[in-house]
């Protein structure tokens, strides 16, 4: 079975609310590097960050997360920007879904490794299944779910939506 949990419409008004949350975070900085896990995340970033350069003055820098996310401990984490691009900078991590936390966690990991400004993580759903430590400072919703349910998430031309399966 197959339940539509986000219209369009209801993605667009969750995008602009994390938009302007990350604004208030950020108003005072010059730059914002909003950093999309490849995917998913991606897709979502560059929406996120689309509304954030409508909003502010602020240079908006896409960032794409590289990583196998079935194995990210063998596979490393990359990214588009080298690290002196992003260091002591406000970055804020997008995915789509926070499932188990693997995918976030070994993002955040990677960017520890650098001096920053201020780490955040961004999501359009919360699954609360985290078996990491990690969690989404913005987040279009919270979903209590079974394990075997799946969430998709579906980034098209004016039909965005979300699906439990």
């Amino acid at each position: 079975m197959v339940n539509q949990i986000l219209t369009h419409k209801e993605i667009e008004h969750k995008i602009k609310r994390i938009a302007y949350q990350i604004y208030e975070a950020n108003v005072q900085e010059t730059e914002i590097i909003i950093a999309g896990i490849e995917g998913g995340g991606l897709k979502f970033a560059k929406k996120i960050s689309t509304v954030l350069e409508k909003i502010t003055d602020s240079k908006i820098t896409l960032c794409k997360v590289l990583m196998d996310k079935k194995n990210p401990l063998n596979s490393g984490v990359s990214t588009s920007l080298k690290q002196e691009n992003y260091q002591d900078k406000s970055i804020v991590l997008v995915d789509d879904v926070l499932n188990s936390g693997t995918t976030l966690i070994y993002g955040v990991h990677h960017f520890l490794k650098t001096p920053l400004k201020q780490l955040k993580t961004a999501v359009l759903v919360n699954r609360n299944h985290k078996k990491y430590p990690v969690k989404a400072d913005y987040k279009g919703i919270s979903l209590s779910t079974s394990l075997h349910e799946h969430i998709r998430v579906e980034f098209k031309s004016k039909s965005d939506a979300v699906f439990l399966e």
